[in-house]
């Protein structure tokens, strides 16, 4: 009897390790570099950031100039983000998900790896990208 009892403790824990949440860290005003220096188009910005996601497994749909949508699929789970950009600068910030423990300010820990994953994907894309 006391075997089971642990087994189960031991199973509950796992489980429990597993289901960590953390906090939104969302991609605020990150600057847009290149290797020219050179300021960037803003259809040339939208085109690395699609490949940048589209190279991570991110499904990206350009919603207007401006303003991208990128849903990831990872077994169960789905993120979907919204990517705000201009010439300057982008953000990455949550729009919605499913199975990933979200209660408003916190979430699956992968989500936060995901997002920083695809951000320095971008910024490389970008770097590397000429007109």
């Amino acid at each position: 009897m006391l075997n089971k009892k642990i087994i189960i403790l031991i199973v509950l824990s796992l489980f429990l390790i597993g289901c960590r949440t953390a906090p939104i860290q969302d991609i605020t005003d990150a600057p847009i570099n290149t290797a020219s220096g050179e300021v960037p188009s803003l259809s040339l910005i939208a085109r690395e950031i699609v490949e940048a996601g589209s190279q991570l497994g991110w499904q990206m749909k350009k919603m207007k100039p401006g303003h991208i949508i990128g849903t990831l699929y990872l077994r169960t789970h789905m993120v979907k983000v919204d990517i705000a950009y201009t010439q300057t600068n982008y953000s990455i910030t949550y729009n919605d998900s499913s199975k990933m423990n979200y209660d408003g300010e916190n979430i699956h820990s992968n989500y936060n790896s995901w997002l920083q994953n695809l951000s320095n994907m971008i910024n490389s894309q970008v770097f590397n990208a000429t007109n």
